[in-house]
């Protein structure tokens, strides 16, 4: 990455959610010095993803990035989380099992997609089961939280109560 598309590429990322029309800019700067640049493309693909919620376009660019750097440690959690929100499961598990592998890789978050894809499919005892496995990749009580909550979630899903205001589960 040279200084120019890196700062462009920062400047968006810093305008990232609160400021969409100036990281856009930003970004098409980043993107018109290197068309090719992973990081890039997986923020654009997260913009139309997570805001604009155009799931077809967002996968376009987060496909785009896997080809050029397939070994991207940040693009397969967003590209995975788009698959699902688009209901694409099956390519979102194929996602799944190919970045587990990626070496240096936050495989916390990706065994949390994985039990989110299972509880999509109604599979809540193998959503569980991943909560656990990800549950051993916690370094920080925030993550231990949020897998804590999700199981409390989940095993009330699964018994068919519902949560009470004592069990709610707190954000």
């Amino acid at each position: 990455m040279d200084l120019t598309k890196s700062k462009y590429y920062f400047e968006a990322l810093d305008y990232y959610t609160y400021n969409i029309a100036d990281c856009l800019e930003a970004l098409n700067y980043a993107l018109s010095y290197d068309p090719e640049d992973a990081d890039a493309l997986t923020l654009m693909g997260r913009i139309y993803s997570e805001v604009l919620k155009d799931y077809e376009q967002a996968l376009e660019y987060f496909a785009e990035a896997m080809m050029y750097d397939v070994n991207n440690i940040n693009t397969p959690q967003y590209y995975i989380s788009c698959l699902i929100s688009n209901e694409d499961y099956m390519e979102a598990e194929r996602l799944i099992n190919f970045a587990i592998r990626i070496k240096g890789i936050d495989r916390f978050t990706i065994l949390n997609l994985r039990s989110l894809l299972s509880e999509k499919r109604g599979s809540l005892k193998n959503a569980l089961r991943f909560l656990r496995e990800s549950e051993q990749l916690c370094f920080d009580e925030c993550s231990l939280k949020l897998v804590k909550d999700r199981k409390k979630f989940l095993k009330a899903k699964i018994s068919g109560r519902k949560l009470t205001g004592k069990d709610k589960i707190k954000r």
